[in-house]
């Protein structure tokens, strides 16, 4: 997804539930406002708190890429029919300046 698309989508009234996938320091540095805190390995392990509904819409980021490649296609093997992933992820939303969560 977009990233101009996904602050579109949060304004309105079915936003997708953004799944942060970065370290517990990363995230406490600056986060997508609202975002979900899923490291990888909790998703993996089935102890995160994504929504049990495997309908809703996800937009899962970390700092690059990788780690939400691998947590996108962890949760679609569980199930997730509605998995995206956030262009450019987390250093491209901070380097546009878009907004952030401490």
């Amino acid at each position: 997804m977009k990233q101009q698309e996904l602050i579109k989508r949060m304004a309105g009234k079915n936003p997708p539930t953004v799944v942060d996938v970065r370290t517990g320091i990363e995230f406490k540095r600056g986060r997508i406002p609202g975002a979900l805190h899923a490291p990888g390995w909790r998703i993996f392990l089935g102890l995160s708190r994504i929504p049990a509904d495997r309908q809703t819409e996800l937009v899962v980021l970390c700092e690059l890429g990788p780690r939400a490649q691998i947590a996108k296609s962890v949760l679609t093997a569980y199930g997730y029919r509605n998995v995206d992933l956030l262009e450019g992820h987390m250093a491209a939303w901070r380097q546009a300046g878009h907004p952030l969560e401490r």
